[in-house]
């Protein structure tokens, strides 16, 4: 039997030399969408996926389905199951393997969609040859949503964009981006509301349309944007092993960090609500799952070129998939199905961890790099990373500096404006090497002649969170607050006590799944970062314990809040523990990033409060 193998892009065969030949970077949609020939070609190749039949496995219902629904075997992977295997599906959600599983599922899509792009590009009558260039370099974009959480129009709202197409003629054709219709509803989505709603829907309203306000309240908040961008940087600078990274299970060695697959939970509910992306199942027929997953294999990128020694380590086995036996542990080497790399054999760990040669795509950051030169590539990314994301950080330690007898400042002022008179402020943007961010119409703020040793260090406090994956029988959320929670759930994400929330992605139709229903009862990780709303709403002016412990133990409160925006009491979440963390921050001279001591769990905080913190 034949079946579709991944390559990913191969190399552009008009190069000089196509082998030696660096390949093309995945745009952000944001850069994409100004790229006139190539966002032509994209939208028209999306479409062409769109249109191939639902039967191929070319198809995008087919591609989606690998995700999720209809659990049927892909190109032949697990026609006949393996032995000791229960029920189907290749979900690695809740293992080692999810970055690296997600990885050739991104390049078969990828690889899929350029083919449509080349053949489009060849029906051009003018400038014929520039077209097929502009598809040779096309790859699929990612949406950084650590930097600009909320998508743009044409992602999110508009119905209708304008392309050029191959009369050469600009024309309003309808967005594929913002939508999927199935075609038709597969028998195997039986589930309310799914079954009936014609189309991918995101925050689905009662008339069966996507609600964009709600979308944007998810995702643009003052809240929301710190916390999705302060997860994604202390992802990055603190977790040092595999297990930590990879995914969402207890035991993140110490990091206070959250995983990269708790962060890309977090992303699939907010955007998604009650539709599709809020549910494994059905999440992958949204265009904007392969945006959102794009990012975090570029996160995951970014993270392999700072750590470029750790790499996959071995974990528990499930209940076994369509084509993974059960209780079999997970490693480096194991087939990555249902993902092919030849007639009879897959793609596994090892086969992608060089991704720019061996699946013919790149990110931004790595233009230009070195790739051979770790040292310096290091260096390189760190470097990017800091000026993306460590805003929320650089703050912090301006703030701690700012708590010097020296200065005279509110700690919310600090926090949130960093005036230009304060040299302490200073001194801690000063420990990244970077220039600190003066506001519009500020003036900048000026180099102190030195930092001494207290302005270099802090308590990091943080909000730990364990529960069941299936503690609310759908995704929610686990939600934090300092101060006083309103009655009304509807209030809760808009109150001014509210902090943050740690998500989690639940399959609603797990019986089908293996993985999803052997793994139901399994605890999930996520943490909650404290300090910057201790620095804005408790007066303190200080992150010392002898002031912030007594503090949290009489305004730290949690709530657990449904997909459905209906609520949990916390007495029927026996699985639910909040404790929080206090860890020592620093930054040593001569260091990139800042690193974090051994965190100090304070179980006085929350011991005795549902939900709170008992002894096992």
């Amino acid at each position: 039997m034949t079946h579709i193998i991944v390559t990913g892009v191969p190399p552009n065969p008009n190069a000089p030399n196509p082998a030696e030949a660096a390949p093309p970077p995945r745009l952000e949609i944001n850069t994409l969408i100004g790229e006139g020939k190539q966002w032509s070609l994209y939208i028209q190749a999306l479409q062409a996926m769109y249109d191939t039949p639902q039967t191929e496995g070319a198809s995008h219902f087919q591609l989606g389905g690998i995700h999720g629904l209809p659990y049927q075997p892909w190109e032949g992977s697990g026609t006949r199951q393996v032995a000791g295997s229960r029920s189907g599906g290749y979900c690695t959600h809740g293992t080692v393997l999810f970055p690296t599983w997600h990885r050739p599922y991104l390049a078969i899509y990828e690889q899929i969609l350029q083919q449509h792009a080349v053949k489009i590009a060849k029906t051009y009558t003018e400038d014929t040859a520039a077209w097929i260039e502009a598809a040779e370099q096309l790859r699929m974009p990612y949406w950084d949503w650590a930097s600009n959480p909320v998508p743009p129009a044409e992602v999110i709202s508009m119905d209708y964009v304008t392309i050029t197409t191959a009369d050469g003629q600009e024309t309003s054709v309808p967005n594929p981006l913002l939508s999927y219709r199935f075609n038709p509803m597969h028998p195997s989505i039986k589930a309310t509301p799914f079954r009936v709603w014609p189309t991918t829907l995101r925050h689905p309203t009662p008339n069966a349309e996507s609600d964009v306000d709600e979308l944007i309240d998810a995702l643009g908040t003052d809240i929301a944007r710190e916390t999705i961008r302060d997860n994604t940087f202390n992802l990055l600078i603190r977790t040092k092993s595999w297990p930590a990274f990879s995914y969402r299970g207890v035991g993140d060695g110490g990091s206070s960090a959250n995983s990269i697959e708790a962060i890309h939970d977090g992303i699939h509910v907010r955007v998604g609500g009650e539709g599709h992306m809020g549910d494994p199942a059905v999440a992958a027929f949204d265009p904007i799952f392969y945006l959102h997953h794009a990012n975090v294999d570029r996160i995951f990128a970014l993270w392999q070129a700072i750590n470029p020694s750790v790499w996959v380590s071995q974990g528990p086995g499930g209940r076994g998939t369509f084509s993974l036996p059960a209780s079999t542990p997970q490693n480096r080497e194991t087939d990555l199905t249902p993902f092919w790399n030849g007639a009879n054999t897959y793609w596994d760990s090892n086969d992608c961890r060089e991704f720019q040669t061996k699946l013919g795509y790149t990110y931004p950051e790595f233009v230009g790099l070195d790739l051979q030169d770790q040292t310096a590539v290091r260096a390189a990314i760190s470097t990017r990373v800091n000026e993306l994301y460590g805003d929320g950080t650089r703050q912090n330690f301006a703030f701690a500096a700012a708590a010097a007898p020296s200065v005279s400042a509110s700690a919310a002022e600090l926090v949130n404006e960093t005036p230009a008179t304060h040299s302490a402020p200073a001194a801690a943007m000063r420990l990244f090497a970077l220039p600190s961010r003066a506001r519009a119409g500020q003036a900048p703020v000026p180099e102190p002649a030195s930092a001494s040793a207290n302005e270099s260090t802090y308590t990091d406090w943080t909000a730990r969170v364990h529960v069941s994956r299936d503690a609310a029988g759908c995704s929610f959320a686990v939600l934090i607050f300092l101060g006083p929670v309103p009655e009304d759930p509807a209030q809760w994400c808009t109150s001014e006590s509210y902090v943050g929330a740690h998500y989690v992605f639940t399959n609603s139709q797990a019986e089908q799944c293996a993985n999803c229903r052997d793994t139901a009862d399994a605890l999930v990780e996520g943490f909650v970062h404290l300090n910057k709303a201790i620095a804005a709403r408790s007066g303190l002016n200080s992150f010392d314990p002898d002031v912030v412990e007594p503090y949290l133990k009489e305004n730290l409160a949690w709530r657990v809040l449904k997909v459905d925006r209906t609520s949990c009491q916390l007495s029927e979440v026996p699985s639910l523990q909040v404790i929080v963390i206090a860890t020592p921050m620093g930054f040593d001279e001569g260091e990139v990033f800042p690193h974090a001591g051994t965190g100090r769990h304070c179980h006085e905080i929350t011991e005795g409060q549902p939900g709170g913190y008992h002894p096992h």
